[in-house]
Order: C-alpha cells, then sequence, then structure tokens
C-alpha cells in the first residue's frame, strides 16, 4: 500500500467510524434497551461479565463467541479506564462492540479486495478504498452493527479466515474458522470453503498442465456443455485415485480439516447443530432459498455487474439455447412447487422486512411464486455471468458452500444472506468508480431509509404496550 492511498484509507476508516458512532448515539438513545433477539443475547453477556459462565439461556441458539469477544475487550477497557456499576456490560457498551468489528471489516475487505484482484494492475487505489467502504456499509450488515447481534462479529472472523487462507496461513485461518464458529455455527461451511479453495488450486494446476499436453483451454474458459462436463467428472476421478494428490491436499488442508472433526464431534455429542431452541430451527430442503439469495445479490449488485451489453448477452444466450432455458425453467419450477417451506416467524413477525416481502409479494396470488420463476433464472445467470473469470473448480466449491448455507434453512432471513453476498462481490472484478459511487449510493440510501424507518416508525400491537420497530 503506497503512502498517500495509507493517508486516504485512513481517513475514509476514521470518517466511516465516526458517521457510525454517530448513528450509534442516536440509535442507543431510541432504543435504550434491549429489543428482538438482544433480550436473549445482553443478559447472557451480562452474566459472562459476572463470571457466570455455567448459566446459559436455552433460547441461544449459537455458540458463545459473542459473549466471550465482549468480556475480552471490556474487561481490559474497564481495568484500564476504572469503570464499576451497571455501565460495565450495559447494553450500550455491549452493542459498541459492533463498531469495533464494522472498523475491522472495512479493513479486511480492502486487504482481501487487494489480494484478490493484485494481479489487475488498472485497478486504481480509489475503485479499491470504495469498493471496500461500500461493501463495509452492505445494508443487512450495516444495520445490525448498531445492536447487539452476532452478525458484524462473524462476519468479521469469517473475512479474516479468508484472507489468511488467501495469504497461505492455513494454521491461523483454522483457528480464525474456530472463532467465526463460535460466533455461528454455520460457519464452518466457510471454513470447508476455505479448505475448497486450496483444493481448487491444486486442481486447477493439474487441468493446466494436462490442457498443455492436449493444447486445450484452461478450465475458467471451458464453455460448459455436456461433453466437457464428463471430462471434468473423469478428470475428477483420475486426480482422486492418485495418492499423491490426495497427499498434498490434505497436508495443505489438515488445519480446515482438523477444525472440521471437532466440529463433527461437538455435532454429534449435542445432537444436532442448534445449541437451543431446537423446535425453531430445524432443517430441510428449502431449495428456494437459493432464488430468494439470487433475487437479492441481483437487487444489491444491480450498481456493480447489470449493464446493457450483459442483458444482450443474456438474450442471445436464450436465443441460442433455448431447450437448456426450458429444462432449466421446468426443474425450477418443481424445486417451488415440492419444496417452498414457510417458516411460522415469517408469518407472524410483523417486525421484520421479509415479513412485508413475503405477505406483499409471495401471499399475493398462489401462482405468484410461480411467475417469479423467469425473473430467478435470469438473476442465475447473471450470478454465473459476473464470476465467469473464476476457474469452473473455484465455482464448483463455492456453489457447493452456497447451497450448504442456504438451502438448509428454514426461515427467509437476509442476514443468511451476508457472507454468501460478501464472498460473491469481492471476487466479482472491481468495478468502475462511477459504479462504485452508484452502489455506496445505493447503499446509503437504504441504510438511510432503514435508520429512519426503525427510529421514527414506532408501531405498537395490540395486546402490548412496548415500542415495536421494523428492522431487516
Amino acid at each position: 500500500m503506497e503512502r498517500f492511498e495509507v493517508y486516504i484509507f485512513t481517513a475514509l476508516c476514521s470518517i466511516n467510524f465516526l458517521v457510525s458512532c454517530l448513528l450509534f448515539s442516536k440509535i442507543t438513545r431510541e432504543q435504550r434497551y434491549p429489543y428482538m433477539d438482544e433480550i436473549f443475547h445482553v443478559p447472557q453477556a451480562q452474566k459472562f461479565c459476572e463470571g457466570k459462565f455455567q448459566e446459559w439461556d436455552p433460547m441461544i441458539t449459537t455458540l458463545p463467541g459473542l459473549y466471550l469477544a465482549s468480556v475480552g475487550l471490556i474487561r481490559p477497557v474497564v481495568w484500564l479506564a476504572d469503570l464499576k456499576g451497571s455501565v460495565v456490560c450495559s447494553t450500550a457498551m455491549l452493542r459498541f462492540i459492533n463498531l469495533l468489528f464494522n472498523s475491522g471489516n472495512l479493513y479486511i475487505i480492502y486487504l482481501i479486495i487487494c489480494r484478490l484482484h493484485m494481479k489487475d494492475k488498472s485497478r486504481s487505489a480509489a475503485r479499491r478504498m470504495f469498493s471496500a467502504l461500500a461493501l463495509s456499509t452492505f445494508p443487512v450488515l450495516y444495520f445490525f452493527t448498531f445492536l447487539y447481534y452476532t452478525d458484524a462479529g462473524s462476519t468479521f472472523f469469517t473475512l479474516f479466515m479468508y484472507l489468511m487462507a488467501l495469504y497461505g496461513s492455513h494454521k491461523a485461518a483454522a483457528l480464525l474458522g474456530v472463532c467465526a464458529v463460535l460466533f455461528r455455527q454455520t460457519n464452518i461451511i466457510w471454513v470447508v470453503f476455505c479448505a475448497g479453495t486450496v483444493v481448487a488450486q491444486k486442481l486447477d494446476e493439474s487441468w493446466r498442465t494436462e490442457s498443455k499436453k492436449r493444447d486445450e483451454k484452461s478450465p475458467s474458459q471451458v464453455p460448459l456443455t455436456i461433453n466437457v462436463a464428463m471430462r471434468v467428472m473423469r478428470f475428477l476421478l483420475e486426480f482422486l485415485k492418485t495418492p499423491n494428490n490426495i497427499k498434498a491436499v490434505v497436508l495443505l488442508t489438515w488445519p480446515y480439516i482438523a477444525v472440521a472433526v471437532v466440529f463433527a464431534v461437538f455435532v454429534v455429542l449435542n445432537d444436532g447443530i442448534v445449541v437451543g431452541d431446537r423446535s425453531s430451527h430445524e432443517a430441510c430442503l428449502n431449495f428456494p432459498q437459493i432464488f430468494y439469495f439470487l433475487s437479492f445479490t441481483l437487487l444489491f449488485s444491480l450498481p456493480t455487474s447489470l449493464s446493457y451489453q450483459r442483458v444482450v448477452r443474456f438474450l442471445q444466450s436464450l436465443r441460442k439455447q433455448p431447450l437448456i432455458y426450458a429444462v432449466l425453467m421446468t426443474f425450477s419450477l418443481f424445486l417451488v412447487w415440492r419444496f417452498t417451506f414457510v417458516h411460522k416467524y415469517l408469518l407472524a413477525d410483523n417486525r421484520h422486512f421479509p415479513f412485508y416481502v413475503w405477505k406483499r409479494i409471495f401471499q399475493r396470488h398462489e401462482l405468484v411464486r410461480f411467475l417469479l420463476v423467469p425473473g430467478y433464472v435470469f438473476a442465475a445467470w447473471n450470478f454465473l455471468d459476473t464470476l465467469r473469470s473464476k476457474s469452473l473448480f473455484w465455482f464448483l466449491c463455492f456453489a457447493a458452500c452456497l447451497v450448504a448455507a442456504t438451502v438448509p434453512q428454514k426461515l427467509l432471513e437476509f442476514r443468511y444472506f451476508i457472507l454468501p453476498y460478501l464472498f460473491y462481490r469481492v471476487h466479482i472484478p472491481v468495478p468502475s468508480l462511477p459504479r462504485l459511487l452508484v452502489e455506496f449510493g445505493l447503499f446509503t440510501a437504504v441504510n438511510t431509509a432503514t435508520v429512519y424507518i426503525f427510529i421514527y416508525k414506532i408501531f405498537q400491537w395490540p395486546d402490548s404496550t412496548a415500542a415495536q420497530r421494523f428492522m431487516w
């Protein structure tokens, strides 16, 4: 990082932190007491602050990573500042922890972008910095920076893990993966993703070696056809049958394997992934979650991914391969028909935005969910097209992890899309500065509207006098 870039990025980080602190102050003054899931998280963290590590709220579904990190950060500050009384682990103090994670996320995202796109010298420092700034203010993630939720910390440790994996520090990455899993158990999927990227790199090297012998294209340049798919399958079988290849992969990924084994033991002993409230968090094959994620991704990536040329390419592809799209449409309609699940929370809790998405779109008519399928197909094509610079094996790894992270979730919850979206966004080519400015403007507008609605659009339920607020 050049000196000028250091100064500018430091200034951006400072401004981001200052603005976040001002918003934090306003939100905390308006909502002083724990709200929504905070009614579980805050008391549990306060018990940890008091040293009561044996007491546990059975309604909490995640491991105690958030509370341990909070105590680890607050205790030194308390000792240095000689703080006493209820302020030590107050709701405001605990929420402030996520502001620190937000600043860390900005820096980590910037480093990941620099690492992933280091070979492209045409990408200016301004584009890298604005890309990181925009992603650190990604609306769903940024909103939960101001509440005591697991999202900011979970994102920080997961992205930090991936950064270490990109630099080849796999032991450090695995340890950070443990921290990420302690924040949210499903982050084990991204631990596997880090291991998968290492395997994909080895597969790419073997493919290139074989392709040079045959004078063929690299895996990222091969058109996806049935013949190519069969050749890829044969290549994978040959790769797996070679002991030296397996040995090389295991030697590189053993730290991730160790984490996965420990996690598997935990699942067996715990009789499941969820720690508490199991009846409300049962896994299922909710395949339309992939379609919801693709639509979500298309919406938030419009400024950086969509263009007139891309739409033209899609229409040309549609005209050249109508049979493939017909099969894809039919299969998608089948998945929507047979595998759509609706969680009771989605229908009952009118404080969340997904409640209104479901009520005003999907429940408008029973055929709406089928009429949306053509839009899902375009969103999927756009998703694939923006990642066409990535190798086939990397994409297969990412797609498998994406399915694992979304499909088992019965509840339509936009927070579950944060990490998949960020991983997608950092891997597409760095957009032009005007597009980044539009993206940042979109995110800022959404954040402004969300915070305004949360603060000022208060309502009450008929059977309660407590103030209710709208949120993601």
